[in-house]
């Protein structure tokens, strides 16, 4: 049986995205044309966000909102993610050890 609130399924619209992040539409698509957002699409074509995909969308707003342009929160996300995978290698490496 599927988890129906996963946090990695996709369940909601761009509009309700909208709605629950406060990021009108259109910066949704500029998010996933510069890469910092990848939704799911229906077979029609229709995105589809994630309770992940909100999770990321406030986190992006939030370095906005705290001075950095789009190019900034791209860095910051770069960073971010080779970060976890650093952290994911070195325990990896640990345990490989033990």
């Amino acid at each position: 049986m599927t988890n129906d609130w996963a946090p990695d399924r996709a369940l909601y619209g761009i509009s309700v995205a909208a709605e629950l992040t406060g990021v009108n539409p259109q910066m949704l698509r500029v998010y996933e044309d510069r890469g910092l957002l990848e939704p799911q699409r229906t077979k029609g074509g229709t995105r589809r966000y994630s309770g992940n995909d909100i999770a990321r969308i406030n986190h992006i707003a939030a370095l906005l909102a705290s001075g950095l342009n789009l190019v900034g929160v791209e860095q910051v996300l770069a960073l971010e993610a080779e970060t976890v995978r650093l952290r994911d290698q070195i325990s990896r490496l640990r345990r490989s050890q033990s």
